[in-house]
């Protein structure tokens, strides 16, 4: 082994720009690919009898400094567990790196104190820091007071000082501190400055390697932002302060992200008060808290193409919301679903140019329309939704009215009543047996307590999908009247529209059109003919006749 000189204290080249330049994780470049082999050569090594041993047949594989580090961090990481028990009762604890390596679990101060003896075998520079550290029991806008709560390491390499941390590197706690979990986090090897200064504060400011430094209050009223927010490609979030008040019952939280990132939150544990909405390049969020007070508010994330392990969406940030009063009109419908509005997603499964970009309709006469483009070879199912009993399933579904023309879709909907509504999209493909999936939604708000429509009238599955009713687009028929009926169908050789007596329509430039009286009836059929050699009608679409 040869012998390390004394660690130099670090000076300006060694110092990084804050805040952070969204350049790098890491503060030099590593290529991890090329680092495989030598990771899984050092999980590998299996020397418990003493540390230079160990440290002897970690370096087999390793030349240069940043491998014989990466060896190091790699073995350690992987083979010492959290002392959770420890922890508890430090008489019992050493931290000696003998004991360490025997016992193959610590706490902080034991992973630090390895790592930097290991490396110090290596002949590589180490020094061991502490300071405060935004990690287990922290709570959103704590102050810290007292002594140091954790310990990491800085090493030297191409003659630069950077900072690692092998306690964070090597997996988690459970919030009762009981439970060690083993997880292997690349983001705490060799950590941009301007990242780790975010969960550690060293005693130290020298050993930030920044410019500027912070101080201690701007450590504790900055952003915590972890691990998942970097690892996940998340770039800032606003406001960059935790703790946010509501103003007027409302307060805005958004993230900026690299395209393709999908989101959830929970404010109290559900995603019933906000609404939120995805954007290219991150999301959008709206809360309206439902009582005063503090609740915490936890935003989640995770790619869009993740492979199936990282398929979980993962806590990237944490706020308390402190609400001081509340806006009673935004209570959502509980049918509501996160994210609202159409977005690069629905795009992504076929809903292109949307008419309406904003997650929120507001009608005063309660009808609206909605069109879009659609994608090759969709079909497509819509259904409206309220709280309380006013909509049934079916009449949910009979209250929005699909038209198609070519490869466009018209949704109109034509509300029951006042009130908040959520309009669900889904979709298939045609050629899909299957069923359809949910793809998005919108909510859709009408204050006019004059408005009363009724549904659209039922269709069969003769009725095609570029069929169009003209009128009457009411389902529900006056009583004793002659009602005119314009349809454009094709493909048909006859229409005959059945009340007490049956009225054959007429064919007139691609439409069908004709008069009925619906007196002495209940409902009227619309059905047709498709061959003009059959005896045979199809039931297409039924009304119903308004009682006396």
């Amino acid at each position: 082994f040869q012998k390390t000189e004394a660690p130099r204290p670090p000076g300006a080249k060694d110092l990084h720009a804050y805040p952070w330049d969204k350049s790098s994780l890491k503060s030099m470049p590593v290529d991890l690919q090329q680092l495989k082999k030598l990771d899984a050569y050092a999980l590998k090594v299996n020397v418990k009898n003493s540390v230079e041993e160990l440290v002897k047949a970690l370096l087999k594989q390793a030349r240069t400094d940043l491998e014989k580090v990466r060896a190091i961090w790699m073995w350690i990481c992987h083979h010492i567990e959290y002392d959770v028990v420890g922890y508890h009762n430090k008489s019992q604890l050493s931290s000696k790196p003998r004991d360490v390596l025997q016992m193959g679990k610590s706490i902080c101060e034991g992973y630090a104190e390895l790592f930097e003896h290991m490396c110090s075998l290596a002949g590589i520079q180490c020094k061991k820091l502490s300071g405060h550290a935004k990690g287990h029991g922290y709570k959103t806008g704590q102050t810290f007071t007292g002594d140091s709560d954790h310990a990491w390491n800085a090493v030297y390499l191409e003659g630069r000082w950077h900072l690692l941390d092998s306690t964070w590197g090597s997996g988690s706690v459970d919030d009762s501190f009981t439970k060690f979990t083993h997880r292997y986090n690349e983001f705490y090897f060799l950590t941009h400055p301007a990242l780790f200064i975010n969960n550690h504060f060293p005693d130290n400011s020298n050993w930030q390697l920044l410019k500027p430094t912070l101080t201690l209050k701007e450590f504790e009223n900055n952003m915590l932002h972890n691990s998942n927010f970097y690892m996940l490609g998340l770039l800032a979030t606003h406001p960059e302060t935790p703790i946010i008040q509501t103003v007027n019952g409302k307060a805005s939280v958004s993230v900026d992200c690299r395209p393709g990132t999908l989101f959830m939150f929970k404010l109290k544990g559900t995603d019933e008060h906000g609404l939120m909405t995805l954007q290219k390049h991150g999301m959008k969020l709206d809360i309206y808290p439902q009582k005063t007070g503090s609740h915490k508010l936890e935003i989640f994330a995770k790619p869009s193409k993740a492979e199936a392990s990282d398929d979980v969406y993962k806590c990237v940030a944490e706020y308390v919301v402190e609400c001081e009063s509340v806006d009673k009109a935004m209570r959502f419908p509980k049918d509501l679903h996160q994210p609202v509005g159409p977005s690069w997603f629905s795009e992504r499964q076929g809903f292109l140019r949307p008419s309406h970009r904003e997650p929120v309709l507001h009608t005063n006469d309660g009808r609206c329309s909605l069109t879009f483009t659609l994608g090759k070879d969709i079909s497509v199912l819509t259904s409206l939704h309220t709280d309380g009993s006013s909509l049934t399933e079916d009449m949910g579904r009979r209250h929005v009215l699909q038209i198609h023309r070519r490869n466009q879709i018209e949704l109109k909907v034509h509300l029951p009543h006042a009130g908040n509504f959520v309009l669900k999209i889904y979709s298939k493909k045609k050629s899909d047996p299957g069923n359809y999936d949910y793809i998005f939604n919108y909510l859709i708000r009408c204050l006019n307590t004059e408005v009363k429509w009724p549904a659209f009238p039922q269709s069969y599955s003769k009725w095609l999908q570029d069929y169009e009713i003209l009128e009457p687009l009411s389902g529900l028929l006056p009583a004793n009247r002659n009602v005119h009926f314009k349809l454009k169908m094709h493909g048909v050789a006859k229409v005959l529209v059945q009340a007490e007596n049956i009225h054959p329509l007429t064919q007139n430039k691609g439409c069908w059109e004709g008069t009925c009286n619906t007196s002495g009836c209940r409902e009227v059929f619309v059905m047709v003919h498709e061959n003009a050699n059959h005896s045979f009608y199809s039931h297409v679409l039924k009304y119903e006749v308004e009682t006396q």
